[in-house]
């Protein structure tokens, strides 16, 4: 009879076991879908942040971009102005006009510098840019290569990064193929020119 009671007893003892067991890996297992999910809600909370910040970054750097861009026509007539002076200026009022002319110009600038505003204007022989640059002529040139700036017809301006107006340029054309030179009556593999053409024509 004991030995029943104790068998019992045991049986009770590993059947509470294996409850509590089994519910330890219950709530352990809800525990940890609870901390995954708070980890998640905080990275969805941290990501929404940072995107507002950016956002709000880019709204406020870029809120001056249309105002920047109706400047950019004042900025042109400036520089076309101190382009067009001649070299030979002796009137000092004439003068006085041109300095201040040039004063306005150099304000401008750095107005746009300030406020992120960059110019573009790549030198002679810089490689074509199209994400910079728009090309409006192209011609043959002699002292720069195919594919490159002659000159610029037009500067442009970025705004902290993003092109507002390309620069338009002219751009060397892409020359075609030349025909292997011609040494001392022999071309570049060694036969003999005329009978090389001899061949073709026949």
């Amino acid at each position: 009879m004991s030995d029943e009671i104790e068998n019992d007893g045991n049986e009770l003892e590993q059947d509470a076991t294996e409850l509590l067991n089994a519910e330890l890996e219950k709530l352990t297992a809800e525990n940890a879908a609870l901390k995954e999910q708070a980890l998640r809600y905080a990275a969805d909370a941290e990501n929404t942040k940072r995107r507002a910040e950016r956002e709000g970054n880019d709204a406020r750097a870029f809120a001056i971009q249309k105002f920047a861009q109706g400047l950019l026509g004042v900025a042109d007539v400036l520089q076309r102005a101190l382009s067009s002076v001649p070299a030979d200026v002796s009137d000092p009022a004439f003068k006085n006009f041109i300095a201040g002319i040039d004063m306005t110009e150099k304000e401008l600038a750095g107005a746009f510098e300030k406020n992120g505003v960059k110019k573009i204007a790549p030198m002679k022989g810089d490689k074509f840019d199209p994400h910079m640059h728009q090309a409006v002529m192209e011609q043959p040139s002699t002292d720069v290569e195919g594919g490159c700036v002659i000159m610029v017809m037009q500067a442009g301006y970025e705004l902290f990064g993003r092109v507002i107006r390309p620069a338009m340029v002219a751009v060397a054309a892409k020359s075609a193929a030349q025909p292997a030179p011609v040494k001392n009556g022999y071309d570049s593999d060694g036969a003999d020119a005329g009978d090389r053409v001899d061949t073709q024509a026949e």
